[in-house]
């Protein structure tokens, strides 16, 4: 598999990944998407938000829109799980898109990060791309291990490439227009 395709395949993944946490999110009762939690972050709400913010950093940096650090600094995070889930979603697919124009070539384009006081850095899309998949499956496995405290079981997030789980996992695939 060309390493492109591997990274629209992943891009699909984190998609698939974060609608299947954020609508078991959906689920809980008022209150316990905000409610303090131990992990990193001290809530799903925060935890979530942070994939959130950060996703829409990288990918503005992937872009080429040039915003950097103001999108994590102007920031309202969002407190219904229903309104976090509409909003990844979004970048989601942004995500996605981008993935699905890349060439080979692209992955040696160098991205300008704003790391604000440090200034700004330069890393290769084929860098970025991993970056950005790792961190939210680190983040997401915090949330998934805090929503496992809670009355909503938490969704099973590991039945996205294996040929045995396509008969889950395509129809919401497909629902979602991941297929």
């Amino acid at each position: 598999m060309p390493l492109v395709q591997h990274y629209r395949a992943m891009a699909r993944n984190n998609a698939w990944s974060n609608w299947r946490l954020l609508s078991a999110c959906c689920l809980l009762a008022d209150g316990d998407f905000t409610a303090p939690r131990t992990s990193f972050f001290p809530s799903l709400a925060a935890t979530l938000n942070h994939l959130l913010a950060v996703d829409r950093y990288y990918l503005d940096a992937l872009e080429g829109a040039g915003r950097g650090r103001k999108l994590l600094d102007q920031r309202q995070p969002l407190t219904h799980a229903a309104d976090l889930l509409l909003a990844q979603q979004g970048v989601d697919r942004r995500l996605a898109g981008f993935c699905d124009g890349l060439a080979a070539a692209d992955l040696t384009r160098l991205v300008a990060l704003d790391r604000g006081p440090r200034g700004t850095a330069y890393e290769s899309v084929g860098n970025v791309l991993p970056h950005l998949f790792v961190h939210q499956i680190h983040h997401r496995g915090q949330a998934h291990a805090m929503l496992a405290g809670t009355a909503v079981a938490p969704p099973q997030l590991d039945e996205f490439f294996l040929d045995e789980d396509q008969p889950v996992t395509g129809p919401e695939r497909a629902m979602l227009g991941l297929a």
